[in-house]
Parts: C-alpha cells; structure tokens; sequence
C-alpha cells in the first residue's frame, strides 16, 4: 500500500535526535538511533505480553519502575531477544556509553532494538553507533532517528500535535516502527514519544496506557505478538505548563492528543503491512460488554478467511459471520447484522439480494474500507480494531525472512 509520507520538520523543545549507520544492519542502511532530553524526564511505557521478552525489554521492565529517564537507544536489524547473558551485556553495555557520553546515571539509559531474533548483536558495532549517535545529536534529527528504527518498514512513520494545558502550548512528538507481526498485544513495534509537557509520572503511565489501549492494541496485521514491543514517553517539562490531572479538562485535552497521535501512527502501521493491499476498520457493537466486542472484532481481523477476501474485495460476508461466532462471546445469530463499505449485506440474520452485495464488492476496492458488525445482543459493549489484508507477498516475504 503505497503512501506519501510528508517529512516536514519535527523539533521538541529540550529534546535532541540522531540517527546513524553502524554496520548491525547488512544493507548499511540507518541502525541505530538516539532520543535524548536535555534534563531528566518522566517516564512511562508499555511492553510486549509475549513472555519471551528480548534483552532490551527486560531491561526497561527494571528502569520503568523508578519513573524517570533521560535517554532512549534504539538499534535495529538486530532484536536481541533470546541471546541469553551476551545479549544483556550488550545492551546494558550500550546504556551505559550513552550515560557516559552525556554525563547521566545509566539507568536513565531506556533501550529498544528490533530485527531478527537469536542473534547477539555485534558489539564492536553497537559501541560505533552509540559513539557516532552521540556525535550527531541535533534538535532537528527527528526522522533520521526515526528512520533508524526502520525493518521491513517502507518508510518513517511519525507526527506531531501542540496542544494548550496548563496555560501553555505544549509539544507531543513520536515516532513508530513497525510492519509485521502485528497484533493487538502491541507487535514488532518501538515507539518513541517526546513531550515537553510537564506531567508527574503516575499521571504519564494513566496518558500512555490510555492511548496505547486505542491505538497500538487495536490494530493486527497477521497476529504474531512479538517479544520486543515497546511504547516509550518522556515528558521532560520544560514547557513549564502547570499541572493537571488526567481526569481535568486540560488532561482530558492532551489525553485526545496523544491518542490523537499514536492513533495516526497506528494506522500508518496498518498501511505498511507486509505486503499489505488495503486496510479495514473493524467496529463491533452490540455486545454485552466492550471485552466482548474487542474479541470479535480481533477474531474477525485475523481470520484468514476475511483477510483474503479484503484482499480480493470480496464482500463475503459470511465468513465474518463465521469469524464472530467463534470468537466465544455472546451474540444472537438471529439479530446478527453485517454492514461493509456502508452496505448492509446482513442484517438480523437475512441475507442482502445479490444486487445489493455487489455494491458491497464496488465498495471493498478502496484503500480503506469500512466494516460494523452488530452482534445482536441489545448490550452497549462496542470496539473498534484496524487490520490489513493478507496478500501473496507477505507469504512470499515471510517465507524466506532468515535468508
């Protein structure tokens, strides 16, 4: 799915950016990036649900806690998850020359890498690109950085919002990675997020995971939830706002912003699936409760069968009557509707004339199509998830990753 990403400039104040080659990955392309605040920040993220947690991600478990941060290093082509006790020594081991560099505590250093699995990344080359990072900090090194995180990514994805709390105009800034193994447990996703807001972290962990719920985890592309995810946030509060709450009328503000954000990045993530054609928001209504409604609509975005039918613009609505029914949530087959591309092809358990499916085909060849799925049990339970489509290439892609 080819998009026009437009790089216009992205600077946070009191933040710096670089992004540099190091040689993790073969192509020589961008591998390795570095965000850095120019004074301690809040902190506050979310990881990976897959128990085999890559070397960088244990890591930000240990430091997360403490609530506070300066520096995120991300390096890509090499994800360090199963690398035993060499993959922690070069992590850590990084953490430690960026702390060194810029004269802070280590455990202010959050890492993140992405790439293959079981390789220990190559430490002689992690130690150039953390020393030629450091070098090229700059406060316009936005997507250099952010295109240092890339994989199978076709390009960078990133935005920014200002938004006024606290009296002043504050800046929320972030970048994404991500392509594959997309699921709703997050997937083989980094996020960096830079704000200059300043918010305790209690109250950044309440914004994130808030977002996060209706972004991040409500997208799929094929499924697989991967053992590196990471959503990171620094607030380093130089706009010198005053504080609020999330429950005020400014948190309630930069909570819309900050979905806002990661919503449209989330979204470019749907967009680049691997081999991806065309994307498809799913909205169920109509459950007993909005966990419900999140199971169906996840059963739906990654069964197979609907996924190659987005592919082939095929309205078969049946099979996303199937793919609900099975999802183990509440519904009435009876009342069941189904309605894609704002066409009604089910609806309380009757069958559209063929005429009328057809308009649904027209519909389905677009870049972005539209699905609600009403589960018929008279409850309130709603929830929306964005999924791609399966396509040939991402088989032919994925069937030789390793080689």
């Amino acid at each position: 799915m080819k998009l026009e990403i437009r790089e216009t400039p992205i600077a946070v104040p009191g933040f710096l950016f670089a992004g540099v080659a190091c040689g993790i990955k073969p192509s020589g392309k961008p591998d390795l990036a570095l965000v850095v605040s120019d004074v301690p920040a809040a902190a506050a993220g979310v990881v990976t649900r897959n128990r085999v947690k890559a070397a960088p991600v244990r890591i930000v478990m240990e430091r997360l806690g403490r609530g506070r941060a300066q520096a995120v290093v991300i390096n890509s082509g090499n994800a360090n998850a199963c690398t035993g006790a060499a993959g922690m020594r070069v992590a850590r081991a990084a953490c430690a020359q960026v702390a060194a560099g810029l004269g802070i505590d280590a455990r202010a250093v959050l890492p993140c890498a992405t790439g293959k699995i079981g390789v220990v990344p190559p430490a002689v080359r992690m130690r150039t690109g953390v020393a030629a990072a450091l070098d090229a900090l700059d406060d316009s090194g936005f997507w250099r950085a952010a295109r240092a995180i890339m994989t199978t990514d076709a390009f960078p994805k990133a935005g920014v919002r200002r938004v006024r709390v606290g009296g002043r105009i504050v800046t929320l800034a972030a970048m994404a990675k991500g392509a594959g193994m997309i699921a709703p447990d997050m997937a083989t996703l980094l996020v960096a997020i830079a704000t200059d807001a300043a918010i305790p972290a209690p109250a950044l962990r309440t914004f994130v995971r808030a977002a996060v719920a209706t972004s991040f985890n409500a997208i799929t592309v094929d499924g697989d939830c991967s053992t590196n995810d990471t959503v990171l946030m620094l607030a380093n509060g130089v706009a010198g706002n005053a504080r609020f709450t999330p429950a005020s009328a400014d948190g309630r503000r930069f909570q819309r912003a900050l979905s806002g954000l990661l919503g449209e990045l989330a979204d470019l993530v749907v967009a680049d699936g691997e081999g991806a054609t065309r994307r498809m928001r799913i909205t169920v209504v109509g459950a007993r409760t909005a966990a419900d409604a999140r199971r169906a609509a996840r059963a739906i975005g990654e069964s197979q069968l609907v996924k190659t039918a987005l592919f082939g613009a095929d309205p078969n609505w049946g099979r996303i009557a199937c793919a609900a029914g099975y999802a183990g949530v509440p519904l009435d087959p009876d009342r069941l509707s189904v309605v894609i591309a704002g066409v009604a092809v089910l609806r309380c358990g009757a069958p559209a004339a063929p005429a009328v499916v057809a308009r649904a085909a027209r519909g389905m060849r677009a870049a972005a199509v539209e699905l609600t799925v009403d589960l018929g049990t008279g409850g309130r339970g709603a929830a929306a998830l964005t999924a791609s489509d399966l396509t040939p290439a991402y088989v032919k892609f994925n069937s030789d990753y390793s080689t």
